[in-house]
């Protein structure tokens, strides 16, 4: 993910310092005073219905934040103005077409200018404030709020993929798994923010767990009866949960080596937390370990917010129109070469 620098107008953050922080839920601000748990009938935590994950806050923390781990209240409401401003084309477009050539990013991501151009924050889904920590990273461990160095295994798959990804397209092999509406871009497993259906549905019983996510509408089914894991390996993963005191710990192994977060392997164990805060708020933490990609493991910690919206459709055009598009678009090009080359 890439970085942003915490820069706004003064009259900006006059703004979001007078009525912003007023306006965050209680359990953002730090409320103890919330409405007690619900629990199920067995006395575990309820953990059902609709959780938005959604925040501005970076996976990683900016290089310019090195050595510090939260924001003041006034650097979090200047953050939050800057990217509401800078990232609406409609809004401001002079100012966000100075962030996209400026810095080559938008709201964390790689994007080409016309793109970031192309649309304003009414097609996309996306945050719009930091985590009620103030945390500069949702990257708890390492403590700089960054991931850990690549092996050189890992290094050789990225430039694989890198060079994979600027060649002339072969077949439907060669694009990603989300690109192909195959898996999610924010549903993993392990769930993280980003541009839209950002919402999970959990179910809950107490021989199952379910998890649904928004995107792709992926869904895990979690025994929770203590079976061992099975030795298939899936696109998610073979998942088996348990109680920890008031957590819910579900652990993910025997992933396929197509499904790659941020370019692990099918070595990829992922231990997710799932800890009822309030009746408002529920705490997502994670730690992905794979010795073939990473030098160490890592950990991360995402608030999510109940919400009373339903689960929406998730319709993957780019299943339809763009691979048939991608594929044509790129027998042209080689005939194209055969032409010139002929002549």
């Amino acid at each position: 993910m890439g970085e942003r620098l915490f820069v706004v107008p003064c009259t900006l953050v006059a703004v979001v310092l007078a009525v912003g922080l007023g306006a965050l839920p209680a359990a953002a601000q730090g409320d103890t005073a919330a409405a007690p748990m619900p629990r199920t009938a067995d006395g575990r935590p309820d953990l059902g219905g609709v959780w938005d994950f959604r925040t501005i806050t970076p996976l990683q923390r900016p290089q310019e934040l090195a050595g510090r781990e939260f924001l003041t209240d006034e650097e979090a409401a200047a953050f939050e103005a800057e990217t509401a401003v800078t990232r609406n084309a409609d809004l401001n477009r002079e100012a966000l077409a100075k962030v996209v050539t400026d810095r080559g990013v938008v709201n964390g991501t790689t994007e080409t200018r016309d793109l970031a151009l192309a649309y304003n924050d009414f097609w996309w889904d996306r945050g719009t404030r930091v985590v009620g920590t103030r945390r500069t990273s949702l990257i708890v461990d390492p403590p700089d709020g960054r991931i850990p160095a690549l092996t050189p295994g890992a290094e050789s798959r990225q430039q694989a993929r890198s060079e994979l990804s600027q060649r002339i397209t072969v077949g439907p092999e060669d694009r990603s798994l989300p690109e192909r509406c195959l898996l999610g871009f924010n549903s993993g497993p392990p769930m993280l923010p980003g541009g839209y259906n950002q919402n999970v549905h959990l179910f809950q019983t107490p021989q199952y767990v379910a998890i649904l996510n928004e995107m792709v509408h992926n869904v895990r089914i979690v025994p929770m009866d203590g079976r061992p894991h099975a030795s298939l390996q899936q696109w998610t993963g073979d998942s088996r949960g348990h109680w920890s005191g008031d957590t819910l710990v579900v652990e993910t192994k025997n992933f396929l080596r197509e499904t790659s977060f941020r370019g692990s392997t099918e070595n990829l164990h992922l231990t997710e937390r799932f800890t009822r805060v309030d009746a408002e708020t529920l705490l997502y933490e994670f730690t992905v370990e794979d010795p073939t990609t990473w030098a160490s493991a890592w950990s991360v910690e995402v608030p999510m917010r109940k919400s009373e919206l339903p689960m929406f459709e998730y319709a993957c055009h780019e299943g339809n129109y763009g691979m048939e598009g991608t594929l044509s678009g790129a027998r042209a090009l080689e005939r194209e070469a055969a032409t010139e080359s002929s002549r």
